[in-house]
C-alpha cells in the first residue's frame, strides 16, 4: 500500500470519528466525562465494550498464534464470559448502590485513604504503560507504511497519533467514547468478516470449504485436558480468563467507566452479559481468520514471517489481494489501537483527577479546569512513554511492560476481595506494602516454578497467586475489634 492510500484512509476514519465525537460531547460536562451523565442506553454500551475489549495487539496478534497455541485461546474466552457473569451480578449492584464516579472510591471507604490512593495508582501504572505499548505497536506499523516512505522522523508521528487521540476525547470523555467505541466494533467487525471473505475467495472456498478448511485444520484444536504442565491447560486458561476479566474489566477504571454510564444496575447487567457473549464470536472470527492466513500462504508458496505477529499486516498490505483488503486492515487496526487508546486516556484523566488530586470541595469549574489540564498532561506522559519504548527498541522490554502491567492488577483484585469477602479492618498504612511485595513474591514464583513444582510453569493464572498473596497480607494486617 502507499503512503497516501493509508494517509486517505486514516484521514476518511477520523472524520468520522470527530464528528461523532463532537455531536456525542458538544455539551457534555464534568458528569458526562466522567460517567455520561448515567444517561447511555444499555445496547449502545454492549456494542461499544465488545471494541472495547479488543486492542491493536489482538488485532494483529490473535490471528498468528493460531500456529502456535492453535484455538486455546478460546479457553480463555469462555473464563472471560464466565468473569462477566460475575461482575454484572456481584459487583456493577455494588457501584451503582455507591453511586461511584471511580470505583476506586469504594476502597476508601471499606479501609481508608491509603488503600484507595494504592489502587488508584496501581490503575494508573497498569494503563499508562498498557495504553501506551498498544499505540507504540500501532505507531511502529504507521512509521513502516507511511512516515519511513515520507522521510519523517518517528517523534512526529507520535506527536501526530497522540494528538488525534487527545482530540476526540477532551470535550465529552466517556460520553464521546460510547459512541465512537461502537463505530471502532463496527470497523473491527466488518474488516476482519471481509477479509476473511477475500481470502476464503481466493482460496476458491465457499462458506461450508471454509468451515470444512478450519475445523479440519491442525490449528483449529479448542480443548487441552492433557498435561497440566501446558500453558494451554484447560483450567489454567478458564480460571486465569474468569479472574483476568474480574480484574481487567470489573476493577479497571477504564472498562467500568462505561458500564457506569448505563441508566441503571439492570441495565448495565445486561450489556455486560450481551458484550461478553458477543466477545467470544468475535475473538472466533480472528481465530479463523488465523487458519485462512496460514492456509493461503501454504497454498501459494509464500515464506511465513518470523514473527507470527507480521502474518495478517504482511498478507494484507502485501499485495496479495485487491487493495480494499489493505484498506480494511488499516480501518481495522486503527480503530482498535486509537480507540483502545482514547478510552485509557478518560480513563487515566478520571482516576488521577478523582483519585488521586481529589474533588471534593471543589466547585464545577474548578474541576473543569484541572480535569483540561490533567487530559493534557496525561497525553503528554503517554507520548513520552511511546518515544522511550522507541529508543529502547527491544521486544523483551514490551514483554516485560505486559506482565508487569498484569501483575498490577493483582493488589487490586485482593483489596477488593478481601474487602467484599470479609469484615475485617486492616491497618491502612501498610496496605502500599502488601501491593508492592505480592508482584514481588510471584514474579520469585514464576521464575522458579519449573524446577519448584516438577516442570509446572505458570501463564496468565499468575493473576491469582497475586491477589491471594494480597489477601493473605491483608489477614496479617487485620485489626482486632474491639468489644
Amino acid at each position: 500500500m502507499s503512503p497516501v492510500l493509508v494517509l486517505i484512509t486514516i484521514a476518511a476514519y477520523f472524520a468520522i470519528l470527530f464528528t461523532i465525537s463532537y455531536i456525542a460531547g458538544r455539551k457534555a460536562d464534568n458528569a458526562g466525562f466522567f460517567v455520561g451523565n448515567r444517561k447511555s442506553t444499555w445496547y449502545v454500551v454492549a456494542f461499544a465494550m465488545i471494541g472495547s475489549s479488543i486492542s491493536g495487539v489482538t488485532f494483529v496478534s490473535v490471528p498468528g498464534m493460531v500456529a502456535t497455541s492453535n484455538f486455546s485461546y478460546l479457553q480463555m474466552v469462555l473464563g472471560f464470559v464466565a468473569g462477566q457473569f460475575i461482575i454484572a451480578f456481584l459487583l456493577i449492584p455494588l457501584f451503582y448502590k455507591m453511586n461511584l464516579v471511580s470505583i476506586y472510591e469504594y476502597l476508601e471507604n471499606r479501609f481508608g485513604l491509603s488503600s484507595y490512593r494504592t489502587g488508584a495508582w496501581f490503575f494508573f501504572i497498569s494503563k499508562m504503560l498498557g495504553a501506551a505499548v498498544r499505540l507504540f505497536l500501532v505507531c511502529l506499523t504507521l512509521q513502516l507504511l507511511v512516515f519511513d516512505p515520507l522521510k519523517l522522523p518517528f517523534i512526529l508521528n507520535v506527536i501526530a497519533t497522540v494528538a488525534l487521540v487527545w482530540l476526540y476525547t477532551f470535550r465529552g470523555g466517556v460520553k464521546s467514547l460510547i459512541w465512537t467505541d461502537s463505530l471502532k466494533t463496527f470497523c473491527l467487525v466488518v474488516s476482519v468478516v471481509l477479509c476473511i471473505y477475500y481470502i476464503a475467495s481466493d482460496l476458491n472456498l465457499s462458506f461450508t470449504g471454509m468451515v470444512n478448511t478450519v475445523v479440519d485444520s491442525d490449528f483449529s484444536r479448542f480443548f487441552f485436558f492433557d498435561d497440566v504442565n501446558d500453558k494451554r491447560y484447560f483450567f489454567k486458561q478458564f480460571l486465569a480468563g474468569v479472574f483476568t476479566m474480574i480484574a481487567m474489566t470489573g476493577l479497571d477504571q477504564d472498562m467500568m467507566q462505561r458500564n457506569l454510564s448505563c441508566k441503571n444496575f439492570k441495565d448495565s447487567q445486561k450489556n455486560m452479559i450481551t458484550s461478553g457473549i458477543s466477545q467470544f464470536f468475535v475473538i472466533l472470527l480472528f481465530l479463523m481468520l488465523g487458519v485462512l492466513l496460514y492456509t493461503f500462504t501454504a497454498q501459494n508458496g509464500i515464506t511465513n514471517p518470523a514473527k507470527s505477529d507480521e502474518l495478517f499486516p504482511m498478507v494484507a498490505t502485501g499485495g496479495y489481494f485487491p487493495v480494499i483488503v489493505g484498506v480494511l486492515f488499516i480501518v481495522g487496526l486503527i480503530s482498535s489501537a486509537y480507540s483502545a487508546a482514547g478510552s485509557a486516556l478518560t480513563a487515566l484523566t478520571t482516576s488521577f483527577t478523582v483519585d488521586i488530586l481529589g474533588t471534593k470541595g471543589k466547585s464545577e469549574q474548578e474541576v473543569v479546569t484541572i480535569r483540561k489540564r490533567v487530559h493534557i498532561g496525561m497525553a503528554i506522559v503517554m507520548g513520552i512513554v511511546i518515544f522511550i519504548f522507541n529508543i529502547l527498541n527491544n521486544t523483551s522490554v514490551i514483554d516485560a511492560v505486559y506482565i508487569l502491567a498484569s501483575y498490577t492488577y493483582g493488589p487490586i483484585l485482593g483489596l477488593f476481595a478481601f474487602g467484599m469477602l470479609t469484615k475485617k479492618q486492616v491497618r491502612d498504612k501498610y496496605i502500599p506494602l502488601v501491593a508492592i511485595l505480592s508482584p514481588i513474591l510471584c514474579f520469585i514464583l514464576q521464575k522458579n516454578s519449573e524446577v519448584w513444582f516438577n516442570g509446572y510453569a505458570f501463564s496468565y493464572e499468575l493473576l491469582i497467586f497475586n491477589a491471594f498473596f494480597t489477601f493473605i497480607g491483608l489477614c496479617l494486617l487485620t485489626v482486632n475489634e474491639k468489644k
